[in-house]
């Protein structure tokens, strides 16, 4: 495999570590970022639903409730189906708007640096969940095991 049709590898003994390693890194991605967002989520949980509602109301996103559930839904039960790779189109989608409504309402207004509350983070995290969700779920995926995907 050598990548984009007419390049050709600087190293062509690289090419069967590419073949063989390919699919492997594409599913520690989706675990990688499938774990992040189950780590967010589980704190939302720790805060508790009227206190990321209260965050969520604060930030323009009525009713708070609604999106604070939402938010705790898919960044846990949507996170982990990421994660063993269960409804990963479905679910990397649906998360991924969710952090395309964060960088809008909630972010892009505080600029580019996470550290300072911008929108850098958020776009890593809805750049590569909008990936996978046109890739699926991989050769390493319960929905290749179940032979079905959305």
């Amino acid at each position: 495999m050598n990548g984009a049709k007419g390049q050709k590898l600087v190293f062509p003994g690289l090419a069967g570590f590419y073949a063989s390693w390919g699919e492997i890194t594409y599913a520690l991605v989706r675990v990688v970022i499938g774990y992040i967002l189950f780590m967010h989520g589980w704190q939302k949980f720790k805060t508790g639903i009227t206190g990321v509602a209260g965050f969520m109301s604060k930030s323009g996103l009525v009713p708070g409730e609604l999106f604070a559930g939402a938010a705790m839904f898919l960044e846990t039960v949507g996170a982990l189906c990421i994660i063993v790779g269960l409804f990963t189109r479905f679910f990397a989608a649906a998360i991924a708007i969710e952090m395309a409504i964060a960088f809008l309402v909630v972010h892009m207004s505080k600029g580019f640096a996470a550290n300072q509350g911008g929108f850098e983070y958020v776009l890593l995290l809805g750049i590569v969940l909008l990936a996978i969700a046109i890739r699926g779920g991989g050769p390493y995926s319960l929905d290749r095991m179940i032979g079905k995907e959305l």
